[in-house]
């Protein structure tokens, strides 16, 4: 096997050589290195339209790759310590889609924590796999969904022994991690293979005194947000797998759902971060630490902020913590997540990451600076300061158990009616319903719509949470099974 350099960024290069030789294009795309769109040149500069090309034999085929992007790929699993890796370009929910899509088919079971992003039930929705829900505990104070509790999986493992694969989120949006190791074990013990959605986790593969990646935990796939900390352009991702899985197969599983026209300006940016990362991620992300604690300390100094870190890992369900990850508990002001998040952009033009009804999230990655930081807690001490309330009549945020009643594909193409929302307690949810970010469905489909649903959509909808999901778009009427 040859020495993997990763110095090296060979869709880069390659690009590179090609836009020197000046190529006379027929062929797509239309705008001809920007030629015949002149208003897109400007925008985008010509460099980015030079190269917003089609495949071709110098360029390699993301479909089917054997030179420049089966190197980058090459590169990449050794990046991340994997035994294969695919470049995606349509976002880390291809990613995962495809990684279910690869371990489960029609009426097989997988183990899996509800506050899953809505891309893994997407999945089960195309495939027909049933999900056996692991209900995660909830920090009483925080209003969080944490982990999964080992005890929890086994029973499931116990009571489910012809489940397939089990899948764990690493990290959860908020910055929970799972004892993924023990979860992995467990899995493999019963035969089953073990999934990771790393969507928030690139940089526990560089940055060191991280919570465990998934490849080094021993999981069978994880799926990779680049461009959230890995600094590639947004809509690239990658998929990495270990060495039980069958590359060739995986690739099939790929090329049902991404594109044929693969953008080489996403490709170039997964590779040129890929090196950043393998060559610089470790001083990198050791800045984006002390920024994060720096920040922290700061925002508990302000009063009625409560910004989270290592103090809540109690060994279970809160096995490690992501210290990279800004979140902040907000309702002792006497403002939802969501108001602060309004008030940030809509007042002090900060844009964060997300609020929803008790916490905000402020995405710190390699291209922050500690002005940034200091602007952002000026602001929220400005915020308490000026908006701040009487919590009285604030919802407490809390994770609301599911009641499955129908697997997901057979709730979404099932026969359907659309009923006002207050006329759709006890029936069967065919739709999804989440704010967004994060993503993480209140209601999917299948699911039974109780009263405290209800409530907690009417509520997420009156503070100004950003709802989608359903048909009507403005989220006062549901899909519902017809006659269930």
């Amino acid at each position: 096997m040859r020495e993997l350099d990763q110095e090296r960024a060979p869709i880069y290069e390659a690009l590179e050589k090609f836009r020197k030789m000046r190529v006379v294009p027929f062929d797509v795309p239309g705008h001809k290195r920007g030629r015949g769109n002149p208003e897109l040149a400007a925008l985008l500069g010509e460099t980015c339209v030079q190269m917003d090309v089609n495949s071709m034999k110098p360029l390699d085929n993301l479909c089917h790759p054997v030179s420049v992007i089966k190197e980058a790929e090459e590169l990449t699993a050794a990046a991340f310590h994997a035994a294969h890796a695919f470049l995606m370009v349509g976002g880390t929910t291809s990613a995962v889609q495809s990684m279910v899509l690869s371990v489960v088919r029609r009426g097989e079971k997988i183990i899996l924590p509800r506050n899953v992003h809505r891309s893994v039930i997407g999945a089960l929705v195309l495939c027909g796999a049933v999900p056996v829900y692991v209900n995660p505990a909830c920090e009483e104070q925080l209003g969080i969904p944490l982990g999964m509790c080992v005890a929890d999986v086994e029973q499931a493992i116990q009571e489910n022994p012809d489940a397939k694969a089990v899948l764990v989120n690493n990290p959860t949006y908020y910055g929970i991690c799972s004892d993924l190791r023990s979860i992995v074990k467990l899995a493999h013990d019963h035969g089953m293979y073990c999934l990771a959605d790393e969507a928030h986790g690139t940089h526990f593969y560089f940055g060191e005194n991280l919570p465990v990646s998934a490849m080094d935990a021993g999981a069978d796939m994880a799926s990779v947000s680049m461009h959230k900390s890995g600094g590639s352009l947004t809509q690239s991702s990658v998929l990495l797998a270990g060495p039980r899985m069958h590359a060739g197969y995986v690739r099939q599983i790929i090329n049902l759902t991404q594109t044929t026209s693969a953008s080489y300006l996403l490709l170039s940016s997964l590779d040129i971060s890929r090196r950043n990362l393998a060559l610089r991620g470790k001083e990198a992300f050791a800045r984006v630490v002390e920024m994060a604690e720096y920040a922290r300390s700061e925002i508990n100094k302000i009063g009625g902020y409560y910004a989270y870190s290592r103090e809540l890992i109690n060994g279970d369900s809160i096995y490690d913590f992501d210290v990279t990850k800004l979140s902040v508990y907000t309702l002792n002001t006497g403002l939802a997540g969501i108001e602060v998040y309004d008030l940030l952009r809509d007042e002090y033009d900060i844009q964060i990451e997300f609020g929803d009804l008790g916490n905000m999230l402020a995405y710190l990655s390699i291209g922050d600076r500690p002005r940034e930081i200091e602007r952002l807690v000026s602001a929220l001490a400005e915020i308490r300061r000026r908006f701040g309330r009487s919590k009285t009549g604030l919802m407490k945020q809390e994770y609301i158990n599911p009641q499955v009643a129908v697997s997901p594909q057979d709730a979404f193409y099932a026969d359907k009616e659309s009923l006002p929302l207050e006329q759709t307690e006890g029936r069967i949810c065919s739709e999804f319903v989440m704010c967004y970010p994060p993503g993480i469905p209140i209601l999917a489909p299948g699911e039974r719509i109780t009263g405290p649903i209800l409530d907690y959509i009417r509520y997420a909808k009156e503070k100004g949470c950003s709802m989608t999901g359903p048909e009507d778009e403005k989220i006062e009427r549901l899909n519902v099974l017809k006659g269930v």
